[in-house]
């Protein structure tokens, strides 16, 4: 693990399905965005190094996608799109592609756009070319640059994540 957030309930030290289990009720249902943030990396670390079709993977994987579509903060969402990327969490795309071009966020469309391209999501070229006409420069900006990055980058080989910073 490269950095360490602040656990103040060291949520750390239980078990890891107590510790999905409380990080998944903090982001269900606590009204406070710092600390769904903070569930939201936690539970991003029960995804590290694990493989795809691990189970714990696999809920960490779809609590992502829960929040994209669900949490009504841009910054909490940001997150999600930043662990689904960090994770490689290649099944979850498709919600980065929602959100991308529909979440009302700014914030949001820009880290989907930009973890569709850190994912080297080529099959999401097309679909991102959308967002070059969204009504924020920021998010036409962004898919411009992911665009040209993801054509820089169509035959340098599959996505490989290293420690997340």
């Amino acid at each position: 693990m490269a950095i360490e957030i602040y656990d103040e309930n060291n949520l750390r030290d239980l078990p890891e399905a107590q510790r999905f289990s409380m990080c998944e009720r903090i982001i269900k249902n606590d009204s406070d965005e710092s600390k769904r943030w903070d569930a939201v990396w936690l539970i991003g670390e029960l995804a590290e190094n694990r493989d795809p079709e691990d189970p714990m993977f696999i809920k960490s994987a779809d609590l992502m996608e829960w929040v994209l579509k669900n949490d009504d903060n841009g910054v909490v969402k940001h997150e999600a799109c930043y662990q689904i990327a960090g994770r490689n969490m290649r099944s979850k795309i498709p919600a980065l592609v929602e959100s991308a071009l529909n979440d009302k966020s700014i914030l949001t469309k820009h880290e989907a756009i930009e973890s569709l391209g850190l994912m080297r999501a080529f099959d999401a070229i097309d679909l991102i070319r959308d967002a070059e006409i969204d009504p924020s420069i920021d998010v036409r900006e962004t898919a411009r640059f992911v665009i040209k990055r993801l054509q820089r980058l169509q035959n340098q080989g599959e996505y490989k994540p290293a420690e997340i910073l």
